[in-house]
């Protein structure tokens, strides 16, 4: 039995059907429960933005309040400290003797460096990275990682019919906290909720997996579902499915009953294929590790790397010359949340008719959107531009095309104020006028 055991909480924000945590508690005397907030969420990166904007902040310390909560009825206590969480998981080792460190597997690199990094310092620990985020375990893929498939339908067609292992049974109490450490512990600010749909953590994950699977709208989701604004014409679990607070697997399993005592048609089935879209892109993830981020992506294409700023910022503040783009991105930066047909709209326009580096609108999406994931946001905007696992190349949504069908009567743009405010994309002004040459006596 291991005395001092250490849960470093990352994309595995709940209790429920949490193996890192099961496997802790069956071998450890005691638990540090531990979330990091990295001091380098708030720092610009080389690609003009944040990895935390504000809206996705207030949701992670939604989370956080409510896993603190979750835990403290299981007789345990969670550790929000800030800074480098490499620093801060070496003092606690060194300080309280911890003999083993658990985490949820991961797909970022950054954050793949930082556990290797800590493996590196202390060699006579015991580490342990277990599958939590994921439906399907490694060893039950029918492939190794370096075969995995192309394209997502040689991938689906492999693994539909793999059985998804239950959710795990937690136990009622677990470990004890080191109380000591409880007055380390940083508050996290939560502000009155806005416009903002979503709240945060596990407890609402939970609920709203019961409301929605109660009543009708699962029946209709394949035709609702590219719609552009509304809470009813999609899931809304990719927020929760994104930190972890809510287990795939628990999802799934809502869902098989769902079909059994409800309804089963093809809007069911396609709730689960859009699962095992984002299933791919995990694994995809896993497997380009760096090239995820890289402006070739998995072949090292060439491709437009170009940065307009002007361009940019009409883009991210939604006064482009495309009034259905201004009125998604309003959206996005008001609420930090946009529905999937209009994330492939606004991306396409970033790639094709502004041609900008996809990489800058990726990292965005990273700053703004809650259900931010760092393998379906950086591999779909790796589908858009061309440079994914995808053969066929990149995507190109013809913007008009897309507001005639999406929003026919312009309620959507009205409603998000997307009405274009100057058509020009790029200014002009005396420093751009073309100089003549002098002429000739």
């Amino acid at each position: 039995m291991i005395k001092t055991g250490l849960v470093w909480f990352n994309n595995d924000c709940r209790v429920h059907d949490n193996p890192v945590l099961l496997e802790a508690s069956l071998n450890c005397e005691r638990l540090i429960c531990l979330f990091c907030i990295d001091s380098h969420w708030d720092k610009a990166t080389g690609l003009n933005a944040k990895a935390l904007g504000e809206t996705r902040r207030q949701f992670m310390n939604q989370t956080l309040l409510d896993l603190s909560a979750q835990l403290a009825k299981r007789g345990q206590s969670l550790i929000i400290l800030s800074g480098d969480p490499v620093e801060i998981i070496s003092s606690l080792v060194s300080r309280f003797d911890v003999s083993a460190v658990y985490r949820s597997q991961h797909v970022g690199v950054f954050e793949n460096r930082q556990w290797q990094h800590l493996q590196a310092d202390f060699p006579r620990l015991h580490f342990e990275s277990i599958p939590s985020h994921t439906l399907f375990r490694p060893e039950q893929l029918p492939f190794t990682l370096q075969n995995l498939p192309t394209s997502f339908s040689q991938f689906r067609k492999q693994v539909e019919e793999i059985d998804i292992d239950p959710p795990l049974v937690m136990p009622k109490s677990l470990p004890p906290a080191i109380e000591s450490l409880n007055a380390e512990s940083e508050a996290v600010l939560v502000k009155p909720r806005t416009t903002a749909a979503f709240e945060g953590g596990e407890g609402a994950a939970l609920a709203h997996l019961e409301d929605y699977f109660s009543g009708t709208d699962p029946a209709h989701y394949k035709e609702w579902r590219n719609e552009l604004d509304g809470w009813h014409n999609s899931t809304k679990f990719s927020a929760w499915l994104a930190n972890g607070s809510l287990s795939v697997r628990r999802l799934v399993q809502r869902l098989k009953r769902h079909e059994k005592q409800q309804t089963a048609n093809e809007s069911t089935y396609w709730i689960y294929f859009e699962l095992l879209w984002r299933e791919y892109f995990q694994w995809v993830a896993l497997k380009l590790r760096h090239k995820l981020f890289s402006a070739g992506g998995v072949s090292n294409r060439q491709v437009r790397c170009c940065f307009y700023p002007e361009r940019y910022q009409k883009w991210c503040h939604g006064n482009t010359p495309y009034p259905l783009v201004n009125a998604l991105m309003k959206q996005l930066n008001e609420t930090g949340y946009m529905s999937n047909r209009g994330r492939q709209i606004v991306a396409s326009c970033f790639v094709n008719e502004l041609q900008l580096d996809w990489r800058f609108g990726a990292a965005y999406f990273e700053q703004q959107l809650i259900d931010y994931d760092v393998a379906a946001n950086w591999g779909n905007w790796q589908y858009i531009a061309g440079v994914g696992m995808d053969p066929r190349g990149g995507r190109h949504f013809n913007i008009e095309k897309q507001s005639r069908q999406y929003d026919p009567d312009g309620r959507f743009i009205r409603k998000w104020h997307g009405e274009v405010s100057s058509p020009q994309l790029d200014s002009v002004d005396a420093a751009d006028w073309p100089i003549l040459p002098p002429k000739k006596p």
